[in-house]
């Protein structure tokens, strides 16, 4: 094939790339501006791995053995009949990823809801965004990462970031950073944290109260925007009857950043023409994490920055279409457009898109965490579908998630590699990749992108939606319900999403092959798109964005004698999420090889550690072995693992599955650990 325009298949960046068979070459878009970081300049090597994938296989005595496609489907709608005829609908669940193509979301919570009549459907998603997703609802009535674009972030003259770190998780991003007076807020000393001309250090659990603090020395300051406050927003003054107790001081005294620092930062975004507050999983990832992310956004909306060109507040989405894998039916409580599935009027206008009767559609489901949680139970699903997600390795508590996989009486895996997930599976089914089909996504900015065919599967691969159609049409779906073709289904989504927050109705193929920049939402095939939100009103009806009250508790889960120290986890530059398509690329995997602990030197030698040495790090649910690594920046009290490891390498057996009550977030972010030697560990 030609060489073809595309995106690559990691972060939410969607940086822009060409590819000649399997050569990656770096493209000029806004993203990146011709820019890669080593995960996209290595993703050819995806392509032509040596461990695809290539035919369906079937569990035989123990083993997985290759079958005919015929069978393989045949196999799995038999089976799926006799569970559902012995425990209803919801005895079968699906389970989705936040890097499938909006297509794809959109036919699996389709084939769920009507195929399969279940209730119970979720996706990894509600491991990465879900906080602030809940958060932007509730201030601005709409949720898109990114309200504008981000080339926009150049004309900042100030940019405080939250809990994020995309010097290493997406490097491209840097590069709109350079000439801004950068704030950084993390526990850890971060690639990011080197760049930033103000690094504030908050103990692990604490950005709240962090944010209250600088909130407080905005107001105190005399930098609060009474005009905008007066004229965009309602809520200040419920909101202010808890911040005012928060003056730098005492949050300080909470989380060990200096209450002068606190007013520096006050001072410089007050001082600003432009500025933006970014927040990321750090912000998120706790059982606080929609209030957390809510406070951060109350300090933009004390500065007037929201909604105002030049200036406002974002998230950074981190799959690859983690936007738009919320936007269109795969969460639990979710349908196409972003429309509510216990709105009334939401699920008859999509159930006569459907062709069906809206009384039949299933009600919201469990969340992800409390989904995998119930697999097997007495009341929840015996067969599950994973599509795009490797649960084994990135879900909390990941041992408990491995027993439960293992007591259902079905499994069935699509993916393109035998990940740790499909390694246990009944069946596994061999699906296409990024390059060898068509689809769109919508990046960390809102936009939707055409990531084109570029090269032809191997034989024996089909596309996730070939198998969903094929699985539809035998559980007695007609023929025309579940089209296969990518723009088929996307002219379907378009209809669906019609009259939703997040409105495609105006998006087509031929305007994305055209090369149109369309950010959602874009109502009219003649629309030009909003690249940004919010400039003339707020998504609540009455146009004002709302201050919500929000107070700090503090992590699920503190310290103690038996587990005296903070364990975060998060991403390094060379791996992407479970690892399980970069631990297979040679240049990658061979510069981090395996799990390692970034610990204080000080902290290791107390317990008997080295460099190198081989380090037990226990908590109350699990323990993982991972490399000693001395950093001399990492506060004397906490310790800093990646998630990207299989086996005994998982960060996540010993992970905090506390859940946030509002978003159903687990708290990934901080933990109580012990640390010792593997030898000498209880």
């Amino acid at each position: 094939m030609p060489q073809v325009d595309t995106h690559c298949p990691y972060c939410a960046l969607q940086c822009g790339m060409s590819l000649d068979g399997a050569r990656v070459t770096p493209r000029d878009f806004p993203v990146n501006a011709g820019g890669l970081c080593q995960k996209g300049w290595t993703s050819g090597s995806l392509l032509t791995g040596p461990k695809r994938l290539t035919t369906p296989m079937l569990r035989v005595n123990g083993a997985l053995e290759p079958v005919s496609w015929d069978f393989a489907l045949d196999f799995v709608a038999r089976k799926l009949q006799a569970i559902r005829a012995e425990h209803g609908p919801d005895g079968v669940a699906i389970f989705g990823g936040g890097g499938l193509t909006n297509e794809k979301a959109y036919l699996l919570g389709k084939f769920a809801r009507v195929a399969l009549g279940t209730s119970q459907i979720d996706y990894n998603g509600r491991w990465c965004m879900s906080s602030a997703a809940a958060a932007g609802i509730k201030a601005f009535g709409a949720d898109r990462g990114m309200p504008f674009p981000v080339t926009d972030l150049k004309s900042a003259d100030v940019v405080l970031l939250a809990g994020a770190n995309p010097a290493e998780t997406m490097p491209p991003f840097t590069q709109h950073l350079r000439g801004t007076d950068l704030i950084v807020v993390d526990p850890r000393r971060t690639p990011t944290a080197e760049l930033a001309g103000l690094h504030l250090a908050p103990a692990p659990g604490t950005d709240l109260a962090l944010a209250l603090g600088i909130l407080h020395a905005v107001v105190e300051g005399g930098h609060l925007d009474q005009s905008y406050v007066d004229d965009r927003t309602s809520g200040f003054g419920e909101m202010w009857r808890i911040a005012a107790s928060w003056w730098p001081e005492r949050a300080e005294r909470v989380t060990g950043v200096s209450a002068a620092d606190m007013r520096l930062a006050a001072e410089k975004l007050a001082g600003a023409r432009n500025a933006y507050v970014l927040t990321a999983r750090g912000t998120e990832q706790h059982a606080t994490g929609t209030a957390t992310v809510g406070a951060w956004i109350n300090l933009a909306l004390s500065l007037g920055l929201p909604g105002r060109k030049g200036s406002g507040y974002g998230c950074l989405t981190g799959q690859g279409n983690g936007q738009g894998g919320r936007e269109h039916g795969q969460k639990a409580d979710q349908l196409p457009g972003y429309r509510k599935l216990d709105d009334p009027a939401a699920r008859e206008y999509v159930a006569g898109v459907w062709g069906v009767d809206a009384a039949g559609l299933p009600g919201p489901g469990r969340s992800a965490t409390e989904l995998l949680e119930a697999l097997g139970q007495e009341n929840g699903p015996k067969a599950l579908m994973v599509f795009g997600s490797n649960v084994v390795v990135s879900a909390p508590r990941s041992q408990r998630v491995q027993d439960r996989l293992a007591s259902l009486d079905f499994l069935v895996v699509a993916d393109f590699v035998l990940s740790e997930t499909a390694a246990l599976a009944d069946v596994v089914l061999p699906v296409t990749q990024w390059a060898e089909e068509d689809g769109t996504l919508t990046n960390l900015e809102g936009r939707i992108l055409l990531r084109r065919k570029a090269l032809t599967p191997p034989p024996g691969v089909r596309s996730d939606l070939d198998v969903l159609t094929g699985l539809a049409h035998r559980l007695g779906q007609p023929e025309n319900r579940f089209p296969a073709d990518a723009e088929t289904v996307f002219e379907e989504l378009r209809i669906a999403s019609k009259g939703g927050i997040a409105d495609y109705s105006g998006v087509s193929y031929d305007r994305l092959r055209a090369g149109e920049a369309l950010h959602w939402p874009v109502p009219a095939e003649d629309h030009p798109g909003t690249p940004r939100m919010f400039l003339d009103a707020f998504a609540h009806p009455d146009g004002r964005a709302r201050f919500v009250p929000v107070e700090h508790t503090g992590p699920a889960e503190l310290p103690d004698d038996e587990f005296p120290l903070q364990a975060t986890t998060g991403r390094v530059l060379q791996h992407y999420q479970s690892g399980a398509q970069t631990r297979l690329i040679d240049e990658l995997n061979e510069v981090v090889p395996e799990a390692f602990v970034e610990v204080h030197p000080d902290t290791a030698k107390r317990a008997g550690l080295e460099e190198g040495d081989r380090a037990l790090v226990r908590s109350r649910r699990g323990e993982t072995v991972a490399r000693v690594r001395f950093t001399q920046s990492l506060k004397p009290d906490l310790v800093f693992l990646p998630f990207h490891f299989p086996g005994e390498q998982r960060a996540n057996l010993f992970t905090n599955p506390a859940l946030d009550p509002v978003s159903r977030m687990p708290e990934f972010k901080v933990c109580a650990v012990s640390l010792s030697t593997v030898d000498g560990a209880a």
